[in-house]
């Protein structure tokens, strides 16, 4: 089943990607940082969410609930479609005219589910998404994202190396096929340091939106 294009794009929706330890978490802090100082309305959100749905969700990663990789991918369609249409909500922040920057969204499932259960599921549940105005994806070796999460006492399923390397493939494969549907997806080098990755993540930001943030 091949993947159907979305029926819209939702302009000031920014999204973070990546594999584990790639640094979305650490840039999200620093874009929110960026967007407090210029005063701009803005949500800092995250799939899975903090919703029941996405805590089910967490559950399962931690190891803490056994559930079959379908199951996985319907329980994130099911935290996707609640975070974009529920009250207080993706859609809703937008209407509002806040900024909403989230890390990870549909190309996520793509590359973790897709790993997992197969193309077919994930690219059915997720088809009908619509695309982000801006994706920014973090590109870095499995090994070194590894290594970034030594200190972490107890690692989640999918933050294996056998795991992470076919997700890391699966990512590149997506993007391919998302840009030559119209998405807009920028690359970049996650493994620089913090701050030039912060740097080229405003310029990206700042470059699409046309607002001067730093």
């Amino acid at each position: 089943m091949q993947p159907q294009d979305t029926d819209f794009t939702l302009k000031n929706f920014i999204v973070l990607e990546g594999i584990d330890g790639s640094g979305t978490s650490t840039q999200m802090r620093n874009i929110e940082s960026a967007l407090v100082k210029k005063g701009l309305p803005h949500l800092m959100t995250a799939e899975p969410t903090g919703r029941p749905e996405g805590q089910l969700i967490r559950n399962i990663l931690r190891g803490e609930l056994e559930a079959d990789p379908g199951t996985v991918a319907y329980l994130f369609a099911s935290d996707r479609h609640q975070h974009l249409h529920g009250q207080g909500g993706i859609l809703e922040a937008l209407e509002e005219g806040k900024f909403v920057v989230c890390d990870r969204y549909a190309l996520s499932s793509l590359a973790y589910q897709g790993s997992t259960c197969g193309k077919e599921l994930p690219e059915y549940l997720n088809a009908k998404f619509p695309a982000p105005g801006l994706t920014i994806f973090f590109k870095i070796d499995p090994e070194r994202s590894l290594k970034r999460l030594d200190s972490r006492n107890k690692l989640e399923i999918y933050e294996k190396m056998h795991m992470q390397k076919l997700v890391s493939l699966a990512y590149e494969a997506i993007i391919a096929e998302k840009i030559a549907q119209g998405w807009n997806i920028q690359i970049l080098d996650a493994e620089k340091s913090v701050e030039q990755v912060r740097l080229e993540v405003l310029s990206l930001i700042q470059a699409y939106t046309g607002l001067d943030i730093e």
